[in-house]
């Protein structure tokens, strides 16, 4: 990617494995955790609001609270970086894989505002 295309930067969630965000670092992407960010336990609109700040899109595993902040984001006109949804019963490494496909896929421009799955 170049400027005028920026990689897409991730904010794991805290039920997404700070496995994933190792594997993805190691592989050259900006990626921070709530456990690195010092958020554990904050509330789902709170994360998706830092990471909207951040201009990072948000990994997780919470579908339905996360599809409704998406909704609600769209209803309001309020823009967020991205949202990935991932499968829970993909290893740690399965979703690794599928993330990277989506990062080399995508740019932060072209993510925001998405809700995708993986």
């Amino acid at each position: 990617m170049t400027p005028d295309h920026p990689l897409i930067r991730l904010y794991l969630d805290e039920d997404v494995s700070v496995i994933v965000g190792e594997y993805l670092r190691a592989r050259g992407f900006d990626v921070l955790t709530t456990r690195d960010a010092s958020r554990l336990g904050q509330s789902d609109a709170s994360q998706l609001a830092f990471a909207t700040n951040e201009r990072r899109a948000i990994l997780t595993h919470n579908r339905c609270d996360f599809e409704s902040l998406h909704r609600t984001a769209l209803t309001e006109q309020r823009s967020h970086a991205g949202i990935i949804i991932a499968n829970r019963r993909a290893s740690s490494s399965e979703l690794a894989k599928r993330v990277l496909k989506l990062l080399n896929l995508l740019t932060a421009e072209e993510m925001a505002n998405q809700l995708l799955y993986i």
